[in-house]
């Protein structure tokens, strides 16, 4: 996606690139369970500008399947709304992230918030640190789980 082509970009603007995201989960199982982590399910995102429509991105699609010969069928374009979610920043390696999750959930809960991890709701992850370049010690991930008032 280019200022520079042919293609004129409706509202383009120059911008960079996010950091990688993901939503995980199990299925059959509501909220994490950070003991059977071979069963986790996944999808890596990135986040993109409110000028790259759905138009934009298909015809991105096309031009660079077009230019790479490669299969790009399962990239998908969606938006999402998250609802309300608790979040922090997990410094240290990804083995780690069940005590960072543990305090987010204590602080949930003294709030009178629940966890909502579902089907629909996920646990998320965004990737600060480039995992090629940083010590594990070191990496930055925001962790964000969907939460509902108390009932």
């Amino acid at each position: 996606m280019s200022k520079k082509g042919e293609y004129k970009i409706p509202n383009y603007f120059d911008f960079v690139v996010p950091p990688l995201e993901g939503f995980w989960w199990q299925e059959g199982i509501e909220g994490v369970d950070y003991s059977n982590k071979q069963n986790f399910k996944f999808i890596s995102l990135i986040r993109m500008p409110d000028f790259v429509t759905k138009e934009v991105f298909e015809w991105a699609i096309k031009q660079v399947t077009e230019k790479k010969k490669e299969d790009f069928s399962k990239v998908e374009f969606f938006s999402y709304c998250e609802g309300t979610c608790v979040q922090c920043m997990h410094i240290g390696p990804y083995d780690k992230e069940p005590e960072t999750v543990a305090k987010m959930h204590e602080y949930i809960i003294s709030e009178g918030y629940e966890l909502d991890i579902n089907e629909m709701r996920f646990h998320h992850e965004i990737y600060i640190s480039d995992v090629r370049k940083t010590a594990p010690e070191k990496l930055k991930t925001v962790i964000r789980h969907p939460i509902r008032k108390k009932s």
